[in-house]
């Protein structure tokens, strides 16, 4: 089969097609014809050689696929040959063909193509697991995501208004900050014109937010305590800007504030198992009813991974960027 590999660390062209056997699912696994697959800025990290591939899982990129189950492990009873499904995987979307545990296969949402079905599985994993089981975001709480024009962000922002929840997001202009708007938040802030935590504040009667979901990490620590409501739940999943800053602890007392964080490609089958059934019951009948609906901004050839890696680094994108590939 054909796939896209990691020469070695580096850019964009570093990424290159090469030929691999087509991989034989095991026990509680799955075969997948994978039709496309989903970009995450943890495909670019990996290619900078900053992501660790975990123990056993392909080496060639890409972290959820769509397409049609091919071929059963022993005991697979849940899905059937021909069958089309999304899976969140922990490496190998970047290619023809790829296994996915049965933990980690979602049937594909009413209505939806492939396409649009591979850029559910990372964003969904991703926010149900930190916000809702680590942030414990609960009935009438408020939330704030940064990068609100991102995949994740966007699933977070719609997935959170839909649940009854006030929705804050960050982005880098004023047409992101109306895009997030128009997912359900409340108040989109322009990050390179407003301080986000002072429009928090004004936005919530100096009370703050209950639970943040950052992806930018060190340069937004204190200003994201700031933003926190008293108890408030920080919930750090990336590290654009580092993982080293001063804390003042002083205020993480004087609010009695919760900072955590995740990382979700080296859990275990179990972990992920659990949140597929939270997405079962909660989200996958928002999308079968179109309430929450996937936003995909950009699709590229399997040959052009490069390219779409590039188009993610330069931050233009809304929403989720996909590889077709069949």
């Amino acid at each position: 089969m054909k796939v896209i590999e990691i020469r070695k660390p580096g850019g964009p062209d570093v990424l290159v097609p090469a030929q691999k056997p087509v991989p034989v699912p095991g026990p509680q696994e799955v075969l997948i014809k994978v039709a496309a697959a989903g970009l995450n800025r943890a495909d670019v990290l990996q290619r900078l050689g900053g992501y660790p591939v975990p123990k056993g899982a392909p080496d060639h990129p890409g972290l959820e696929a769509s397409g049609t189950v091919v071929a059963l492990g022993e005991g697979v009873t849940q899905f059937s040959v021909g069958e089309p499904v999304c899976a969140l995987l922990q490496g190998g979307g970047y290619g023809e063909y790829c296994v996915a545990p049965v933990a980690q296969t979602l049937r594909i949402p009413n209505g939806l193509d492939f396409i649009q079905a591979a850029s559910l599985p990372e964003s969904y994993f991703t926010v149900w697991s930190n916000v809702f089981e680590f942030g414990r975001l609960g009935a009438g709480q408020s939330f704030m995501v940064h990068g609100g024009s991102s995949g994740i962000g966007v699933a977070a922002i719609q997935l959170a208004s839909a649940l009854g929840h006030t929705v804050y997001a960050t982005a880098g202009s004023d047409d992101k900050c109306r895009f997030c708007e128009s997912l359900g938040a409340k108040r989109g802030i322009n990050y390179k014109t407003e301080d986000f935590a002072r429009v928090v504040l004004e936005e919530t009667d100096r009370r703050g937010v209950d639970v943040i979901l950052d992806m930018v990490g060190a340069s937004y620590l204190m200003r994201n305590v700031v933003a926190l409501a008293p108890e408030g739940r920080l919930v750090v999943i990336a590290l654009i800007s580092g993982s080293t800053t001063p804390v003042d602890l002083y205020q993480l007392m004087a609010k009695r504030v919760t900072i955590t964080g995740s990382l979700l490609r080296p859990r275990d089958v179990a972990f992920k198992a659990a949140i597929k059934a939270k997405l079962e019951a909660h989200v996958w009948p928002l999308l079968d009813s179109g309430r929450l609906r996937p936003i995909v901004d950009k699709v590229f050839p399997l040959d052009e991974a490069g390219k779409a890696q590039a188009y993610m680094e330069s931050s233009a994108h809304r929403g989720k960027i996909i590889l077709s590939v069949s």
